[in-house]
């Protein structure tokens, strides 16, 4: 019964940690395409009384939302970056097994 319990506490962490990496790709995606609108808007403005308020508020929304997505992926990656040394020794291990398969075979 104590396997269940380890098992079941371990699909929750997993679950629970897939839909923070899920959450966080999506905000992404909301951000690159908001941004990217946000750039074309800069592009076409026009000469008006407003045109400076209007490109104050598009980079504050860039600076802030940026700031956010950047808190978001330390807290749903704990500081750990791309290639970290976890992934350089599972890279290793697979390139061995691979070739020691290539060997046998």
């Amino acid at each position: 019964m104590n396997t269940n319990s380890t098992y079941d506490e371990r699909f929750l962490r997993a679950k629970n940690k897939v839909a923070k990496l899920k959450g966080f790709y999506i905000h992404l995606c909301a951000y690159i395409v908001v941004f990217c609108l946000l750039v074309y808007n800069y592009i076409i403005i026009e000469e008006s009384e407003y045109m400076n308020s209007i490109i104050w508020l598009n980079i504050s929304i860039m600076v802030i939302w940026g700031i956010v997505i950047i808190i978001q992926w330390w807290t749903t990656f704990k500081g750990r970056f791309l290639f970290g040394k976890k992934w350089e020794e599972r890279k290793i291990r697979k390139i061995m097994e691979e070739e020691n398969k290539k060997i046998w075979e």
